[in-house]
């Protein structure tokens, strides 16, 4: 499914806005995708000049634009929790339901997102959606071996699974060496219903419904940069 590609001026304004929120000292999560690769790069040019701060990325990609910005990274292995997530969205609806994943890495982005005590979420403004399936696929994370039970058991839930692939055809494999199947269900009326159904598939590892985790969500438009929170 193709969509309009964000603003580089809006990623590059709400990228900065982000940054804002960083202090000396924080343990970062980064993200995947183009707006986290925006906040990762502006985060490096205030690493250079003197900004003490350590990451853990959310895939091999962002792992490498990281190195390259000479932003020290450490592990769960070393560390506890983190101070701060950043990342991007697919989807955002009024009350901060998210679809994630179409960057690949919606696995490792949940796990850092759930270690994080804020979990901030950077979009454009075609992200924003009244329901969750209105304009992106929802991504899900399953082992290779079970690829054709889960297409069924999702196809039964109503959804239209195809299996991500690569340029060159074959399939993508995703840093954790899972497939990834882009399934449309169109508008989700019950996301937490439709999340706890897939999950129950065996062979499904992860899904791209994120709901109930984000701490805020940044919009960067021509205005400037607009926060929205959680409705209560």
């Amino acid at each position: 499914m193709s969509t309009p590609g964000p603003d580089p001026s809006d990623l590059d304004r709400v990228a900065a806005a982000a940054l804002a929120r960083v202090e000396s000292g924080m343990l970062l999560g980064l993200g995947t995708g183009r707006a986290s690769e925006a906040f990762i790069r502006r985060l490096g040019e205030q690493v250079r000049r003197g900004l003490q701060i350590q990451g853990i990325a959310t895939s091999e990609r962002s792992e490498a634009l990281a190195r390259r910005e000479n932003i020290p990274l450490v592990s769960f292995e070393q560390i506890e929790r983190l101070d701060l997530a950043v990342d991007g969205a697919d989807e955002v609806t009024p009350d901060l339901g998210l679809t994630k994943g179409l960057g690949g890495a919606l696995l490792r982005e949940r796990v850092v997102a759930y270690e994080a005590e804020r979990f901030i979420i950077l979009v454009t403004p075609e992200k924003l959606v009244e329901k969750l399936g209105s304009r992106a696929p929802i991504p899900i994370e399953v082992v290779p071996f079970a690829v054709p039970t889960v297409t069924r058991h999702l196809a039964a839930l109503g959804g239209k699974p195809t299996v991500r692939k690569n340029a060159d055809g074959f399939p993508f494999q995703t840093d954790n060496h899972n497939w990834i199947l882009h399934t449309v269900f169109g508008p989700i009326d019950a996301p937490a219903a439709l999340d706890a159904d897939i999950r129950k598939i065996p062979g499904v590892v992860d899904n791209g419904l994120f709901l109930g985790m984000a701490s805020a969500v940044l919009v960067g438009e021509p205005g400037g940069v607009r926060e929205l929170t959680r409705r209560r």
